[in-house]
């Protein structure tokens, strides 16, 4: 039998210390802060980080987080890209809760990994949509909050929820991990090779290969280092640049009344936001293919190379898993067979410092196409690049295969979240889905 509950009612709610920013530590052995910039959809991002000083930790020790506990952001609570919401993770403690930050701990009759999903369910999107206030910056009370009102069913059926979801949530966690892991290993390959020029030093010392890298390619490699404007490079290489080399596309905002791309529409969209993901596969706006007609954006390939040209995340750069459209606050660079996106990427992000250099903007800082356009690249015997790709071509397949599937896993999660909290489906119904 399922009840009907007030979150009121089964939850201790605790909001956040208003910590002083001119105290903040820049020690990476301090306690960070979990503000509301740091709540994403269902998860935390450590990237902008602020800390507090450890040893004043006793002062403020009942705005320590623990793991399990459900965060919520009360100033801009729900955005485009949905709920900014959260679960403290093992590696996300210690941690200190900061002002307009609600902290969400049950109390009787109600399991901590339930309330994570009763959380993210759209019951209490709607919820929060529907009492939140505010314009220009919308805001929900602690008390705005309690007052939602929800179907609790029987401790043990709350498990189960948590479990099967869970299990969905570990693997897609899991997935997330390896692709880390092997995008480091692809970056690894690629700063030995055309960084460090470690084969060439090799060789120059006698080597007559160099381990893992194919014998073709070895052999077409040079045995000294030339200088140039880039420093020392392997003799025979070329400097170019992005521009002269390859096609990038600025991105752009579809012309016509923002509802009628927002939402129900067939083309994935993404802005700046979203180039702090890597690889980027599933953008959380859509825009129809009308939309798309009528704008001076267009449909950049999967695979592409993407760099956020502006804002908070000014030097981001990932790479599109599926074709996609962005705003213009991100440039787009289509690799080719001379300049693959294996081999693009990973150059960018070594060299994105060179491209931030050009900076400009007092208030907000932004690079331009033509920044990126002049980026200087090196480009090596064609060789010697077939003999990268084909090493390092399958680990950026698998990374895509890892985000697809973990595409998948999510959208069924979010087909089986509102089905299994208002009982229209059972646990053992849910697990059947998740196992075929």
């Amino acid at each position: 039998m399922t009840d009907h509950a007030l979150l009121a009612d089964h939850v201790d709610l605790l909001t956040g210390f208003p910590f002083k920013s001119a105290h903040y530590s820049q020690e990476g052995d301090d306690v960070r802060l979990v503000r509301g910039d740091n709540i994403v959809q269902g998860a935390l991002r450590w990237d902008n980080a602020a800390r507090w000083p450890r040893r004043q930790i006793s002062d403020v020790e009942q705005y320590e987080l623990k793991a399990g506990d459900v965060v919520l952001a009360m100033d801009r609570p729900w955005i485009e890209a949905g709920l900014k919401y959260a679960r403290m993770r093992d590696l996300d403690v210690p941690s200190l809760l900061v002002q307009r930050v609600a902290r969400l701990r049950v109390r009787a009759e109600l399991d901590q990994g339930f309330l994570f999903y009763l959380i993210g369910s759209r019951a209490f999107s709607d919820h929060v949509l529907a009492v939140q206030t505010g314009t220009t910056v919308p805001h929900i009370s602690g008390k705005q909050i309690l007052s939602f009102e929800f179907a609790l069913p029987p401790m043990d059926q709350q498990r189960a929820i948590a479990a099967v979801l869970g299990a969905l949530d570990d693997k897609i966690e899991q997935n997330r991990r390896t692709g880390r892991a092997l995008e480091k290993l692809a970056r690894a390959t690629f700063k030995a090779w055309f960084v460090d020029f470690e084969p060439v030093k090799a060789k120059a010392a006698g080597a007559t290969d160099f381990p893992g890298m194919p014998h073709a390619a070895f052999a077409a490699l040079s045995d000294r280092l030339t200088d140039t404007p880039l420093g020392a490079v392997p003799g025979g290489w070329r400097i170019s640049s992005i521009g002269a080399e390859l096609e990038t596309f600025l991105g752009g905002t579809p012309s016509r009344a923002r509802s009628e791309f927002w939402t129900d529409g067939t083309v994935p969209w993404i802005n700046s936001g979203e180039v702090n993901k890597f690889p980027i596969i599933n953008p959380t706006s859509l825009i129809t293919p009308a939309a798309l007609a009528s704008s001076s954006t267009k449909l950049i390939p999967a695979r592409s190379t993407v760099i956020a040209i502006t804002g908070a995340t000014l030097g981001q750069v990932s790479i599109l898993g599926i074709a996609a459209c962005t705003n213009q606050s991100v440039v787009s660079i289509i690799g080719s067979k001379a300049l693959p996106t294996e081999f693009i990427y990973p150059w960018v992000k070594e060299n994105i410092d060179r491209l931030l250099a050009t900076s400009t903007g007092a208030a907000q800082q932004h690079v331009n196409k033509k920044d990126v356009n002049a980026l200087p690249v090196l480009c090596p015997d064609a060789r010697l690049m077939d003999g990268y790709v084909s090493i390092v071509g399958p680990v950026f397949d698998s990374v895509l295969h890892l985000s697809a599937e973990s595409r998948k896993l999510a959208a069924l999660r979010d087909y089986l979240l509102p089905r299994l909290l208002s009982g229209r489906v059972r646990v053992l119904q849910a697990e059947t889905e998740v196992k075929a």
